[in-house]
């Protein structure tokens, strides 16, 4: 008995060390911002925009109309046909821009984008899912180019940030892997790119 659970135990093992390192080799061929910048002719990002396509976990990176770099993602744990209204983990859909970034945070750092926007709170209000003094919260915060108020039924905060402590196991998995609260996720490394060229205001489109 002990024999088994001792082969099954190492098998396993053997399993996942097989899997990061097969994920390290698939990361080995990712260029860096500058050598993708140094590629396309560019020495900088001019008017940067993002897209987040949930159907294919990447995160695109525009200079202009320019595809510069596009990234690894993931997304929240769960998903919804009516995801811009409910939290519970998951991503919503629909344009959004940067309102805040934070260079010490649990997942490295963060860009925060403006979630819930206008759009987000008029179909919630709607809906009878948020009062009309929430309703008008959030569309001062927005004309006044602030992140909105965290109210229900929208939950966490929602941006763009690394992994954290777990970097090295999270982004050399060979597979996608959605963990988050809502927000996208990417590496450590690459939320450090991410991070030196966007600005706030910059605008991130999420498609499904």
């Amino acid at each position: 008995m002990l024999k088994n659970i001792l082969y099954i135990s190492g098998s396993v093992v053997v399993f996942f060390i097989g899997l990061i390192l097969y994920g390290i080799i698939l990361n080995i061929r990712e260029v860096s911002l500058a050598e993708a910048m140094s590629e396309k002719g560019i020495t900088r990002i001019r008017n940067p925009r993002i897209v987040v396509d949930l159907k294919n976990y990447r995160l695109e990176l525009f200079s202009d109309n320019t595809l510069i770099k596009t990234y690894k993602a993931v997304f929240g744990k769960s998903s919804s046909t009516d995801n811009n209204l409910l939290s519970g983990n998951f991503t919503p859909v629909g344009d959004y821009l940067i309102c805040e970034k934070l260079p010490v945070y649990k997942y490295h750092k963060f860009l925060k984008i403006d979630f819930p926007n206008e759009k987000d709170a008029a179909d919630a209000l709607r809906k009878s899912l948020i009062t009309g003094e929430q309703f008008e919260a959030v569309v001062k915060a927005i004309k006044n180019n602030t992140c909105p108020p965290s109210i229900e039924p929208f939950g966490e905060e929602i941006g763009i940030h690394g992994i954290g402590k777990y970097n090295f196991i999270f982004k050399n998995l060979p597979f996608s892997f959605n963990w988050t609260n809502g927000s996208i996720a990417v590496s450590n490394e690459n939320i450090d790119e991410l991070y030196s060229v966007v600005n706030v205001g910059t605008h991130v489109k999420i498609i499904d």
